[in-house]
């Protein structure tokens, strides 16, 4: 270690234990050694003569004590190598660390060990060939090397050399990361003179340390020295601040805690090395907000970061969150040298139900009408501190007294927290005219430890209760009464009267029919008198299980009118009025008697019990060939055979009556008529197909009723064919609606004909184009043009009108100009402004134009009448003298 002689040099960071130690292990390489077994010790004397250092091992397999002893920590199977490992040491109190190597070799090893830094020492020792030099390894402790430091680079860090470097030319290298592998190019060593160097800046917070090996070689390559491992650490600063793992913490805790309670941990980590000062972080509250009712409420454990609360009176009706802010120190806390960050811890405080609820008032009330349910009567409003719509808030309503029947219910408003107390079950006016009640209000959760109900938490409420018009009220309803059937008309069955409750209002009750499906019942009006209007029929079909129901109306006079209903059940007792009826009404069996050829047959009656079955089944004596031809035995009480007392009975349909008798008192009897078909049978029994179309037996009347329905038939379709001929006739040939010599009019005649082809079309078309001039119209001669043309002279000129003519002069300027109308040749002799395109030179015929309009000629229009029916309209029109 260094002496005292240099204590200016005992704060150096490069201050490391010079020591160097050379252990044996005293046990054989046959016993291995047991766990926990002292080896040797290591001397260390530190430079300020302190006796607290503490001693670290780098391999688990051995522990250095605080007095130096080295010890096996498990056992070691094999040390036929030597083994080497690092020690460091460092006082309590201070952030420097020395550090240096162990090995460790077997006791009576061939190869004893002896430690140096940068020689061999060699041994002499006898044998054959003389004298022999015996190696010894090299060691060279381990380098620290601070981070961050400024250079200047490259900076040496140690010197490598061997002893042998005097005799041959050596040269050195190093390998391993941070030489020759990623990240390469941190450490290089000079070939020549060993000197090794750092060529950069190191970063602890990236790597704290680095394992090269340093070889040396000769000029051939040849091996020189054994590779020595060299262990660079790099020294940590302070230099990374502390960070919060959240910038914002969110905490909780109840109000009314006490002193030492739990909130919350925040946690600050420091990338700088956490054994030593640089990343020991400490906590501490530098400010709370708000300052009530203390500005230290709260208080922080410096090394875990857990806040927990230091004084009582928390609470969130007051103060509902606080916050927080802590700082993060490192260097274990000291501002002056520490670098800090903070972070913002929010606490709330949660709610306690520490505030039972209190009613608003002492009294509440309120009205209710008589017979109304889900009415609310009145609102019960109340006021609770704790956090809204919570189960510390939520109000839960209790009526404790004054209601014994159970009429009303408090429900809790879910938005107001009111109680809404509510009608249940109905009141009635005459029997309590109001209510007192007793009502109590709690929360859903139970009070806090230690804090009471409040005397404002019960509250009285008055309910006064209207009275209303009810409806009458039939004392029983239902109402069942038992009678037979049959009863005649007019027959009082009971008095169906209904009772009015308001017993302080004298009303009138009067009475009406509101059902009576089968219109048998009619009620007295005034007193509810229930008589028969016809006769009661249990087998009626508005009868459902022997009973028969009807409605009647009770109303009174009351404002407003109020009315009830009343059912009455007639319960109709069954007599014997209905005579059974034969069933099956048709049968068949075959000609010849066989077993199998017989007819059950039974009866039905509408009656019931006792009045039906068994039933009695016998033959007519009349007609006598019922009984000859035919026999009933009995089966059973409701059942008997039919079947033929003769051996052959012809094919036919026969109808064979029979007398049916129920058991009533006294019994009905029916006749009735079985239909029975007789055919010839097969083998089987069955009717055969000819037998059964010969013994089908359609009556007359079924044979008459085809018939008819055949001929109908074909005479619809025959009058639709006539119908569809004669419309096609009319169709083909439709008279004119008015007389053919009278119809003037001008058929248009439809011709197959649809030309005759290209000979045929051999037309001169020039003669239908317009002409280009009007010469040829010029040059023709006088008197001959076309009636469509405007002749080429000088227009004619009409009268001009007067601006204020005489009223005696109108007529004389209409004649005026119709005459120079006539007169002129120029105007067109038709009435459209059509002009067609030039079709000849002219006809032969006159033109038409030349007709006077004004002529008071006489003309014969007799000739029309040579000229056929077409022609007679227009002859009428013109002809016949003096008489038209």
């Amino acid at each position: 270690c260094l002496s005292q002689a240099e204590p200016s040099k005992c704060h150096s960071a490069l201050c490391s234990m010079c020591l160097a130690v050379n252990l044996t292990v005293p046990l054989s390489n046959s016993v291995p050694p047991l766990p926990f077994l002292s080896v040797s010790a290591v001397k260390f004397e530190y430079c300020q003569r302190s006796r607290e250092v503490g001693f670290v091992s780098n391999d688990p397999n051995f522990s250095v004590r605080p007095d130096g002893t080295v010890y096996a920590e498990q056992e070691v199977a094999n040390l036929s190598e030597p083994v080497q490992f690092m020690v460091t040491a460092r006082g309590l109190h201070d952030p420097h660390i020395w550090e240096t190597t162990v090995k460790l070799a077997l006791a009576g090893h061939p190869h004893p060990l002896a430690l140096t830094k940068f020689s061999r020492k060699h041994q002499r020792s006898s044998s054959a060939n003389g004298l022999r030099r015996q190696k010894r390894d090299w060691v060279i402790p381990p380098i620290n090397v601070p981070e961050n430091s400024r250079g200047p680079f490259p900076h040496m860090l140690v010197r490598i050399r061997s002893d042998q470097d005097k005799d041959v030319g050596i040269r050195y290298s190093i390998t391993g990361a941070g030489a020759d592998q990623p990240p390469s190019g941190i450490y290089n060593i000079d070939p020549i003179s060993g000197n090794m160097f750092v060529t950069q800046p190191l970063d602890r917070e990236e790597r704290a340390s680095f394992h090269l090996r340093a070889h040396a070689v000769d000029m051939n390559g040849n091996q020189v020295e054994n590779p020595i491992d060299l262990y660079i650490y790099v020294i940590d600063m302070n230099d990374n601040r502390p960070e919060f793992q959240n910038q914002v913490y969110n905490g909780s805790v109840a109000e009314g805690s006490k002193p030492g309670s739990s909130v919350m941990q925040v946690t600050a980590t420091d990338s700088d090395d956490s054994t030593t000062a640089n990343g020991m972080v400490r906590y501490r509250i530098l400010s709370q907000t708000p300052h009530s009712p203390i500005p230290n409420m709260f208080t922080i454990n410096s090394e875990t970061g857990d806040i927990v609360t230091v004084a009582a009176g928390l609470d969130r009706e007051k103060v509902s969150q606080y916050t927080i802010i802590v700082q993060a120190t490192d260097m274990e806390g000291n501002l002056n040298f520490g670098l800090s960050n903070t972070a913002t811890a929010l606490i709330s405080i949660t709610d306690i139900n520490d505030n039972p609820p209190e009613l608003t008032v002492r009294t509440f009330s309120g009205e209710v009408p008589e017979n109304k349910v889900n009415v609310v009567v009145t609102n019960l409003t109340v006021v609770d501190r704790d956090q809204p719509h919570s189960p510390n808030w939520n109000a839960v309503y209790r009526i404790v007294s004054g209601d014994p029947s159970g009429h009303f219910t408090i429900r809790t408003n879910p938005i107001t927290n009111e109680g809404m107390l509510t009608v249940v079950k109905p009141v009635d006016f005459e029997m309590n005219r109001a209510f007192m009640l007793t009502v109590v209000v709690s929360n859903q959760a139970h009070l806090a430890s230690g804090i009471q109900s409040s005397l404002q938490s019960t509250a009285g409420v008055t309910i006064s209760v209207q009275d209303v018009n009810e409806p009458p009220v039939f004392p029983v309803n239902p109402k069942t009464i038992r009678f037979e059937e049959g009863v005649p008309a007019g027959t009082t069955l009971t008095v169906f009267a209904a009772q009015d409750p308001d017993h302080f209002i004298h009303q009138i009750v009067r009475y009406s029919k509101l059902s009576d499906p089968a219109n048998w019942l009619k009620i007295n009006r005034t007193n509810g008198q229930i008589t028969t209007m016809a006769l009661l029929d249990r087998e009626s079909m508005y009868v459902k299980n022997n009973v028969y129901e009807a409605t009647f109306l009770a109303f009174d006079n009351g404002s407003p009118q109020a009315s009830g209903t009343g059912t009455l059940q007639i319960y109709l007792i069954d007599v014997n009025d209905n005579a059974p009826v034969l069933v099956p009404r048709e049968a068949q069996v075959c000609e010849r008697a066989r077993p199998n050829s017989r007819v059950n047959i039974t009866a039905s009656d509408a009656d019931a019990d006792p009045n039906v079955g068994p039933f009695v089944f016998e033959l007519p004596s009349f007609p006598a060939s019922v009984r000859r031809n035919w026999t009933i035995s009995r089966l059973s009480g409701d059942y008997a055979q039919l079947r033929l007392r003769i051996p052959y009975l012809e094919a036919s349909v026969y109808e064979i009556p029979i007398i049916v008798s129920d058991s009533g008192n006294p019994p009905l009897s029916n006749r009735s008529v079985i239909r029975v078909k007789v055919c010839p049978c097969d083998d089987n029994g069955d009717c055969s197909a000819t037998g059964a179309v010969a013994a089908a037996g359609l009556g007359t009347g079924a044979i008459i009723a085809i018939l008819i329905c055949i001929i109908i038939l074909l005479s619809m379709v025959l009058l639709f064919v006539v119908w569809m001929k004669r419309r096609e006739k009319e169709r083909q040939a439709k008279p004119l609606l008015i007389d053919p010599e009278d119809d003037v009019r001008d058929n248009i005649l439809k011709y197959d004909e649809e030309g005759g082809g290209e000979e045929d079309q051999d037309y001169d078309l020039s003669q239908l184009q317009q002409p280009e001039s009007l010469d040829h119209i010029i040059n023709k001669p006088a008197g001959v043009r076309r009636v469509d043309e405007r002749p080429v002279i000088a227009e004619s000129q009409y009268p001009i009108r007067p601006s204020l003519p005489h009223p005696g002069d109108i007529g004389d300027f209409i004649n005026d100009g119709l005459r120079a109308a006539d007169n002129d040749p120029t105007a067109p002799p038709y009435d459209s402004l059509l002009v067609f395109d030039y079709e000849g030179s002219g006809s032969t015929a006159g033109s038409v134009s030349s007709l006077n309009s004004i002529s008071s000629g006489d003309q014969d229009y007799d000739y029309l009448n040579d000229w056929g029916p077409r022609f007679k309209k227009l002859a009428d029109l013109y002809g016949g003298g003096d008489d038209d």
